[in-house]
C-alpha cells in the first residue's frame, strides 16, 4: 500500500470547491471526505506508534498466548479482540493468531473464537465500504487493485464468486470484505459466504495450534505442510484462479432459444 498517496488523495478530493449553480455535495460524500482520510491516518498513526508492540504480540503464537493469558478469565474476549484488530488493521498476518487460538483454547473453541473475531472485523470492513463507497475503498487499496474485482462485484453470480475467492488460499481476504461492501450483496449473504469460505482455513490453522499444544507434532506438521503448499499454490496462481472465477460467474447461462434448438 502506498500510504502517502492513500492519505493525500482523499484530502485533495475534499478540497474541491463546488462550482456556482451546481448541486452541492451530498452529506454522505462530505462526511466520507472527512472520515476516511481521518480513518486512514488514525490506522497509520496507531501502526507507527505501536508497531513494535503490535509486531511483538502478533509475531509468534507464544507471544499471543502470553498476551491473552494475561487477561485471566477475560482471555477469550481478549482473543476475539485481537482477531478483530488483525482483520481491521489488514497489514497484520491472520494465520498466526488463528494458530495461537488452537494452541490456547483447543481446535474447536479456538476455531469458534477466531470465527467470532474475524466475523466482527469483516463486518466492520464490509459496512465501512457500504457506507463510504468507492472513494473510500479506492483510497485504501488503489484503483488498480480495485479494478481486478470490478467485474466480479457486478456479476449476478457475485455470491458464488466471493465464496470461491474466500475459499482459495492466498487470495487477500481483507480487500474482498471491502469489495463485497461495494457490491449489491446483502449483509447476511456476505456473512454466510465469507465465513463458510474461510472456515476450512480457520479450522486448519487452529488444528495446527491444537496439535502442537497436545505435543502431536506429526499431526501439526502434516496439517502445516498441506496448508503451506495450498497457500503457496494460491499465491503463485492467484491471477489465474481469479480469472477462472471471473469467467465462471460472467458466463451467460444458455437461453431458452438455444435449449430449444438443441
Amino acid at each position: 500500500m502506498h500510504w502517502p498517496h492513500a492519505v493525500l488523495r482523499p484530502f485533495r478530493a475534499a478540497c474541491i470547491v463546488c462550482p456556482v449553480g451546481q448541486k452541492a455535495l451530498r452529506p454522505q460524500k462530505i462526511v466520507s471526505f472527512v472520515v476516511f482520510p481521518l480513518f486512514i491516518a488514525a490506522v497509520l498513526i496507531v501502526v507507527l506508534i505501536f508497531r513494535q508492540q503490535i509486531w511483538q504480540v502478533f509475531s509468534s503464537s507464544e507471544n499471543i498466548k502470553e498476551a491473552v493469558e494475561s487477561w485471566g478469565i477475560a482471555a477469550p474476549l481478549s482473543f476475539i479482540g485481537l482477531q478483530f484488530i488483525q482483520v481491521v488493521i489488514f497489514v497484520i498476518p491472520g494465520e498466526v493468531p488463528q494458530i495461537a487460538g488452537g494452541y490456547l483454547f483447543g481446535t474447536v473453541q479456538g476455531s469458534l473464537l477466531s470465527v467470532t473475531g474475524i466475523l466482527l472485523g469483516s463486518s466492520f470492513n464490509f459496512l465501512l465500504a457500504r457506507v463510504f463507497g468507492v472513494p473510500f475503498v479506492r483510497a485504501l487499496f488503489g484503483e488498480q487493485r480495485l479494478e481486478k474485482f470490478d467485474a466480479i462485484s457486478r456479476s449476478p453470480r457475485s455470491q458464488i464468486a466471493f465464496f470461491l475467492l474466500f475459499v482459495i488460499p492466498g487470495i487477500p481476504k481483507d480487500i474482498l470484505c471491502y469489495v463485497a461492501g461495494l457490491s449489491p450483496m446483502r449483509y447476511l449473504a456476505f456473512v454466510f459466504v465469507s465465513m463458510i469460505g474461510r472456515l476450512p482455513g480457520i479450522v486448519g490453522s487452529a488444528g495446527i495450534g491444537g496439535a502442537a499444544a497436545a505435543n502431536k507434532w506429526v499431526v501439526a506438521g502434516i496439517i502445516l505442510g498441506v496448508a503451506s503448499v495450498l497457500f503457496a499454490l494460491g499465491v503463485i496462481f492467484r491471477n489465474r484462479l481469479q480469472g477462472v472465477v471471473e469467467r465462471l460467474v460472467m458466463r451467460e447461462p444458455p437461453s431458452k432459444e438455444d435449449e430449444s434448438e438443441e
